[in-house]
């Protein structure tokens, strides 16, 4: 292989996943700062930890199973929310000799857990309202519709905190679709347990269970796909990579560009590799540093690793098909 233009910027990160020699590369824009959510983590976990407490005491009081059995749904939000608030932490560790990205990965395998817990717990929905269905029980309208609208107002206040960083970082969507989803679900207790009080139709607190779960699901499932794409090291939503391609092999001197990857670092860093053949190419700083400063502004990746090759050998990397 040629000689790499390597005289760019050497710090001192290890990149042993993605090193195919000598390489050069910018660190412009490279950040492990968190979202203004790592605090909307804690609170949420705090609040919705204290309305599981509320629901298991009331839930014993008044004999309601529908009330114990949200109070475990919940329980599973606590969980959920604990993971992405660890993940957020995590992600704010600097890199070390041996994980040389840092922990911003902790960030997708949370997100993954969210929407397993999410599928796990509508499950359970699912399995308890098809057995209501069958036996309807007694339900004291009364507490549970009070219980119920102070979870609506405890998963909605929570879903707010994470509005904003909803678009942006996966992490702190799977919170907020976890917290929407239960506020609807409280919301679908009260109204189902105020037609009961007015009609005494028992069967239609589970089929109001039913519907939502459906919901749920179908809520859940884009985010279930997106977290094992980014585990899977897909390219992230929203970045084309043929249109990445093509703006690499119009910068100056480039004359092919090969073994490109582009992956997530976290769910929101995006990390670049590819080779570009320069022939008769010298070292060129301003060349890395321009390439690296405009694949941030067009495409939002802000780790970008780029290999240069005058072309007199082979790659063995050329091939599309060889990772």
């Amino acid at each position: 292989m040629a000689t790499p233009e390597a005289g760019a910027q050497h710090h001192d990160h290890d990149h042993d996943d993605h090193d195919h020699g000598g390489h050069s590369h910018s660190d412009h824009g490279h950040s492990h700062a968190v979202p203004d959510s790592l605090r909307a983590f804690a609170m949420g976990a705090g609040l919705n930890f204290g309305f599981v407490i509320v629901e298991v005491i009331f839930g014993l009081y008044a004999g309601s199973l529908a009330l114990l059995a949200d109070a475990g749904h919940n329980l599973s939000d606590v969980l959920g929310l604990l993971l992405a608030w660890g993940a957020a932490w995590l992600s704010r560790r600097a890199p070390t000799r041996l994980r040389t990205y840092g922990y911003g990965r902790s960030s997708i395998l949370a997100a993954l857990a969210n929407a397993m817990i999410l599928l796990l717990g509508t499950g359970g929905i699912i399995l308890e309202a098809i057995s209501r269905l069958s036996q309807p029980e007694p339900v004291e309208t009364g507490i549970v519709m009070v219980v119920a609208l102070v979870g609506v107002a405890v998963n909605m206040g929570t879903a707010l905190m994470f509005m904003a960083g909803r678009k942006g970082d996966l992490n702190v969507r799977g919170a907020f679709i976890h917290m929407v989803a239960d506020g609807a679900i409280s919301l679908g207790v009260v109204a189902a347990a105020g037609v009961i009080a007015l009609t005494g139709w028992l069967w239609l607190d589970p089929l109001v269970s039913l519907v939502i779960a459906v919901a749920i699901i179908a809520g859940t499932w884009g985010l279930l796909r997106d977290s094992v794409n980014l585990a899977m090291d897909k390219v992230p939503t929203g970045i084309d990579p043929e249109r990445v391609e093509a703006f690499l092999a119009t910068r100056p001197g480039v004359s092919e560009v090969h073994d490109l990857h582009i992956w997530g670092l976290s769910t929101t860093s995006v990390a670049l590799s590819a080779h570009l053949v320069r022939p008769g190419a010298e070292l060129d700083d301003d060349f890395l540093s321009e390439t690296c400063a405009e694949l941030r502004a067009r495409f939002g990746i802000a780790h970008p690793v780029l290999q240069v090759e005058e072309g007199r050998m082979a790659c063995a990397l050329a091939p599309r098909d060889v990772v």
